[in-house]
């Protein structure tokens, strides 16, 4: 067993956010650890979570994460924590200086694609992204189409045979 095979056994998805790819051009990822409380962790494993209306900011030298729902841990007595608190992301000091280089310019902003299990840690892709245009997700649209037909055409094509 090769090392990248070992590597993609310990990494489990916990949840996409497949809406940023139809609303967005991902123009480059970064991957990124969470800082997060016990009962956060209790319900990530459980799977309670949402990814959908959240975004990132860069505020002074700190790269934060808004709008992702964690849902409350059952069993989390009074040391719960709140569903859609701000959680602070880590990412090295040059990879922080490279998005805030790159957020200067116009349209640009910080959308988690992807949570997951990196081995015992939550980790999480951040995909720099820039706002797609109605006309944009129609083509993105007509193109997934067109594929289907001609991936359907050449399946029933060898059938024929």
């Amino acid at each position: 067993m090769t090392t990248k095979a070992k590597v993609e056994k310990k990494s489990r998805l916990i949840a996409s956010n497949k809406k940023a790819f139809h609303e967005h051009h991902i123009l480059e990822t970064f991957k990124a650890g969470i800082v997060l409380t016990g009962t956060e962790i209790k319900s990530i494993r459980l799977g309670k979570l949402s990814l959908n209306e959240s975004h990132a900011r860069i505020e002074k030298t700190e790269v934060l994460l808004y709008g992702m729902q964690i849902t409350p841990y059952d069993a989390g007595s009074y040391n719960n924590h709140k569903a859609d608190r701000v959680r602070k992301l880590l990412l090295t000091r040059k990879e922080i200086s490279k998005l805030t280089g790159k957020m200067n310019q116009a349209g640009l902003t910080l959308v988690p694609l992807r949570i997951y299990f990196d081995r015992c840690w939550v980790k999480i892709d951040l995909g720099l992204a820039k706002g797609k245009k109605l006309y944009d997700k129609r083509d993105d649209i007509q193109a997934r189409d067109s594929k289907r037909m001609i991936d359907r055409a050449i399946k029933t094509a060898g059938r024929d045979i």
